[in-house]
């Protein structure tokens, strides 16, 4: 009952074209998911971006770079629904998009994610300035979603960011680095406070792009 008075008083909004969801009790228009482009096979087998020729095994990216993770997985196309729904994700207050974001994730990766085993799931912080001004960390919300779903803890302040950075978006790679140097660091507290050794860790955030972040 509280869910359906709430439902009524504050209707779900579609994560895509950001109007109520129609039918109710659904989390995304039915056809404005179809809209969306599911990344498939033939995929990167490092970070999970498409690639174009079934005969490569990499990216561009990940041929030419070596990264510190083992493998990433995404959802998406970030293409120009997804770019307007993330933003008004992060930027205008629709953290309620969450839910249909880590539904999709658990049907999607779930299984995934239980084989990997991660001891716990670190979201990518940002810096304590735009979370004052945001309310909220995007990343934080998924990260807490998927932990849920898959009784998984979460650690939010494992990670911390330390210093205030540009937009990612508007920089090449190399400036992308050079923007993130010690921009992160690990917090040995909280980690001492979790009591449990922490061996695998999955980071969780909304968009990758170049894994300058990670």
């Amino acid at each position: 009952m509280l869910k359906t008075l709430i439902d009524i008083i504050y209707p779900i909004r579609c994560p895509i074209c950001g109007d109520i969801v129609n039918p109710r009790g659904e989390l995304v228009c039915p056809p404005c998911k179809l809209k969306l482009i599911p990344i498939e096979e033939p995929r990167c087998k490092k970070c999970s971006k498409p690639i174009e020729s079934e005969e490569k095994e990499f990216c561009h990216d990940c041929e030419r770079k070596h990264y510190h993770y083992v493998k990433g997985y995404a959802l998406w196309v970030y293409d120009s629904y997804m770019k307007k729904s993330i933003g008004d994700f992060k930027f205008h207050g629709r953290r309620e998009y969450s839910e249909f974001y880590v539904y999709e994730i658990i049907k999607r990766y779930g299984k995934e994610i239980k084989n990997i085993s991660p001891d716990v799931l670190a979201p990518i912080p940002i810096h304590k300035t735009k979370q004052l001004n945001r309310g909220y960390n995007q990343a934080d919300i998924l990260a807490k979603g998927i932990g849920k779903k898959l009784n998984i803890p979460v650690l939010s302040h494992l990670l911390q960011r330390d210093k205030k950075t540009l937009p990612q978006k508007q920089l090449n790679d190399k400036e992308r680095l050079k923007n993130l140097e010690k921009a992160f660091s690990y917090s040995k507290e909280e980690s001492m406070q979790y009591r449990n050794i922490i061996r695998k860790i999955m980071l969780i955030d909304d968009i990758y792009t170049t894994g300058s972040t990670i």
